[in-house]
């Protein structure tokens, strides 16, 4: 079974926590039995999350080795320049080492996406864009590590898509199940 989840901001990728207060996770959204989440988003990402009760699929979702490229819409604070751009492209130097290149793109208009509660902070004075950002690495936070590295910190993450799973029309906190959603072949 695969199950896809547009995870909210601030819920955990796991069922319980043992954190005082409890923060949120994903038994509040009645997910069936026995799916476990297949890679992870940070609390404070937000988009799609695949969950299966399969352990080989989860293996080919997630390892690295298959490059399933994963899809981000990252809005970031400042104005991109094409230098900064190109070096997504090409790849930036983390402190865990060099990522792999990365298909990256200006998106204007903005995304059209659920208000995030809570609202990422507005500045006049300070320019914000959107970027999509096409990784096949799953580092520890890397698409906010590598925004950061070329001058661009990350406000808000929406991860949109995983390989040929995507996120489309599923609300925020909605799952849905086999023969509930589609597979699409396309680009975003």
């Amino acid at each position: 079974m695969l199950v896809a989840f547009n995870k909210p901001y601030g819920v955990l990728c796991q069922f319980t926590d043992r954190s005082v207060p409890p923060r949120p996770t994903l038994a509040g959204f009645g997910l069936p039995p026995d799916v476990y989440a297949a890679g992870r988003l940070d609390n404070d990402s937000e988009g799609l999350l695949l969950l299966t009760d399969d352990g080989p699929l989860a293996n080919r979702l997630t390892d690295p080795r298959h490059k399933q490229p994963k899809t981000y819409w990252a809005q970031v604070e400042g104005d991109p320049q094409p230098e900064q751009l190109r070096a997504l492209g090409e790849g930036v130097v983390l402190n865990d080492g060099p990522t792999r290149p990365a298909q990256v793109r200006r998106i204007d208009p903005p995304p059209a996406l659920w208000p995030r509660d809570p609202p990422v902070r507005y500045r006049k004075t300070v320019p914000d864009a959107w970027l999509e950002l096409v990784i096949t690495e799953g580092r520890n936070r890397q698409v906010r590590r590598m925004t950061a590295a070329v001058g661009l910190p990350t406000l808000r993450l929406v991860r949109v898509a995983i390989g040929a799973h995507r996120l489309d029309a599923i609300q925020e906190g909605q799952w849905l199940a086999p023969g509930q959603w589609l597979r699409l072949d396309r680009p975003g």
